[in-house]
């Protein structure tokens, strides 16, 4: 059984991505070849929003957003403690300050309270936010109503960090669209991944949209000897995008397959009153990036799927604001409890679309017979 299944899929696809793979090799266009065009096309028309623009990776993704958005050194960032350190590190990479904000208890995403509190907080001691990074942890977007909501009153940017939640969705819109620009990871573990590094920023503003394309070739103007501003070398491969030609063909299948995945999961795993299972707002619709348990003997739980054989993981045992890249901040444990709750009870479980009912009713027993020992 693996964590996540890209053996299945791979060979479900194959055949078309060879294909598409030998195109490329035959037109010899690695960089910037024409599936990188028609990929950011066909991109954008499913997520819903009039630009896409492939990059070399999902950090450079949201490095390069924070750039287009002239965010400067000392500028405060705020964003979520308990993601994936890409998140907060690029605000520190290019000198602006991140600024931590407590998650919701049940989403684990940014808390639209939490964040409330912090930007009054910010404004009240005269140094204010620019800018809000969240992120769809998981699968789940964040509360995109009320967080857009607070961005639009008190004049932030908001960019949606949509590397685990494209596939997702509130209401009848795709994650990937919110905010002043979305940033997504194509690495090969997430819903939408390639085969080796890559990602994309999305925005629905053709000024920012132009700015990005020029960002991430050198800053280059009419051409790639005319450098207009300082930029990155960040473009996403031809190859890689005619890989993700073929798996976005199939996405939106694989999406109604992990939610079917993922209902199985809370029907056989209800009822446990040690357990908490990932909760879904209304309204709202999950990729599923992760199925992420809570439990308090997290620890002994995932020994024992270890000894049945069953992979598990734990995103994340550390929240950034305790990190040692973090400790000029001077945190403390507490400041931030929910976030630290997270990082010390959650469990992933194994979800793929193509998890077999089989392996997933084993997984479901095991994680039973675990509790009923108790």
């Amino acid at each position: 059984m693996e964590f996540i299944d890209l053996t299945t899929q791979f060979q479900r696809l194959e055949n078309k991505i060879r294909t598409r793979m030998d195109q490329v090799l035959r037109h010899g266009r690695f960089i910037m070849g024409p599936e990188v065009a028609e990929f950011e096309e066909k991109l954008a028309h499913f997520i819903g929003v009039n630009h896409a623009i492939g990059v070399a990776n999902g950090t450079d993704a949201l490095q390069l957003a924070l750039m287009a958005l002239e965010i400067k050194p000392g500028d405060r960032v705020i964003t979520t403690p308990f993601s994936f350190f890409a998140t907060a590190e690029v605000i520190a990479l290019i000198g602006a300050i991140p600024v931590f904000t407590d998650i919701d208890q049940d989403t684990f995403n940014l808390s639209a309270s939490s964040l409330e509190q912090t930007i009054a907080d910010l404004e009240t001691r005269g140094t204010p936010a620019r800018a809000v990074i969240t992120v769809d942890l998981f699968g789940q977007p964040a509360d995109y109503p009320k967080i857009s909501a607070l961005c639009d009153k008190h004049n932030l940017y908001l960019i949606e960090d949509a590397a685990q939640g494209l596939g997702g969705a509130v209401g009848e819109q795709k994650a990937g669209s919110f905010g002043t620009v979305a940033c997504t990871s194509f690495f090969p573990a997430k819903p939408l991944g390639c085969f080796g590094d890559g990602g994309a920023v999305m925005t629905q503003d053709a000024k920012i949209a132009n700015t990005l394309m020029s960002l991430r070739m050198h800053g280059k103007g009419t051409d790639k000897y005319d450098n207009v501003r300082i930029g990155l070398n960040s473009r996403l491969d031809t190859l890689q995008a005619a890989i993700l030609l073929e798996k976005l063909a199939v996405f939106a299948e694989e999406c109604d397959l992990r939610n079917q995945v993922a209902q199985r999961y809370h029907d056989g795993l209800s009822g446990i009153p040690e357990l908490a299972l990932p909760k879904v707002p209304e309204n709202m619709n999950s990729s599923w990036a992760q199925f992420t348990l809570r439990c308090e003997n997290r620890d002994a739980l995932k020994s024992h799927l270890t000894a049945a054989q069953i992979p598990s993981a734990v995103y994340y045992p550390c929240p950034m604001h305790l990190s040692t890249a973090f400790a000029g901040l001077q945190h403390q444990t507490g400041d931030f409890p929910f976030a630290e709750q997270a990082s010390q009870t959650v469990l992933s479980i194994p979800m793929s679309p193509y998890l077999s009912e089989q392996d997933q009713e084993r997984v479901v027993q095991v994680i039973r017979a675990f509790f009923q020992a108790d």
